[in-house]
């Protein structure tokens, strides 16, 4: 109880573990549909995306969530564009926009002034967290999750069969774009955790996670935040005593989960996998010829 209540007496903390509380299942309950959809890819995309946002909301002294939720958009919007007016590929469209605007940012990095600090930007900075951060990240995340439990049953459909939900009414298109525009705005709220570089861990480690654990959609929903929440605070709290960088500890603590479910979970781990098979042989070498 000391190595939990300890950090929990400083504010600065408390902010951080605040932050990551909030952007650990924000972005655990949208990682079930970016699992399902299969765009991984794409959350890695917007998440490079929002850095010279970032960077030009800083030299312009407006919030920092303002300008990365802009580029999270545009990149949004450029791949939608150069999807569907040309012949390459999603996956090629995905890696041309997010290196160009990445690289954008690390332009705009180097010709700032001296007072941006690349490896907050990068890796974020959860024990610089202020008050106004956490009410803005606090207030995105409420949205996103409010979205997403509203239109659950649609974005799930989507998710499973967009044939059918055409069939049904559902304008698929529009979904997928509200879905864009949700993981640009998760992108937004992670940032301040993790930084540019990892909030695709964030985006994509829960979910994946969950999908290993159980074959109920509804169950992922809970049970991907669950893991999110228990890795976000065991990661502030170890790197308060290790004394490492906070951001990189969340992820690392989520990766820690993901490698032990893909070991022991109990029907798809991989030893769990080698006992049923071992048994299967032993089964059809017992048999009587």
């Amino acid at each position: 109880m000391d190595l939990l209540l300890e950090p929990v007496s400083y504010e600065f903390m408390q902010r951080a573990l605040a932050t990551a509380v909030v952007a650990s299942v924000v972005c655990g309950v949208l990682s079930c549909w970016l699992v399902l959809v299969g765009w991984s890819l794409m959350g890695d995309a917007v998440s490079h995306s929002v850095l010279p946002g970032v960077v030009l909301a800083h030299v312009l002294g407006i919030p920092l969530s303002i300008g990365a939720a802009a580029l999270g958009f545009l990149a949004v919007a450029l791949i939608g564009v150069v999807r569907s007016t040309s012949r390459v590929k999603e996956d090629a469209v995905i890696g041309i926009v997010f290196t160009t605007l990445f690289a954008l940012g690390l332009v705009l990095v180097s010709v700032t002034p001296s007072q941006t600090d690349l490896n907050h930007v990068l890796f974020g900075n959860l024990l610089g967290v202020s008050r106004s951060d956490l009410v803005g990240v606090v207030v995105l995340g409420a949205l996103v999750l409010a979205v997403l439990l509203l239109k659950r049953r649609d974005l799930t459909l989507l998710a499973f069969d967009p044939t059918h939900a055409y069939a049904i009414g559902l304008n698929p298109r529009r979904l997928s774009a509200l879905l864009l525009g949700l993981l640009a705005l998760t992108a937004v709220v992670a940032l301040q955790a993790v930084g540019v570089v990892l909030v695709v861990a964030m985006l994509i480690i829960p979910g994946a996670t969950a999908y290993l654990l159980t074959d109920r959609f509804q169950v992922m929903l809970l049970v991907a935040p669950a893991i999110a929440l228990v890795c976000g605070v065991t990661g502030v709290c170890a790197s308060y005593h290790l004394d490492t960088s906070t951001g990189p500890m969340v992820v690392l603590a989520q990766g820690a989960a993901f490698a032990l479910v893909y070991l022991l979970a109990p029907r798809r781990g991989v030893l769990a996998a080698r006992v049923a098979a071992a048994r299967r042989r032993r089964q059809l070498v017992s048999r009587p010829a």
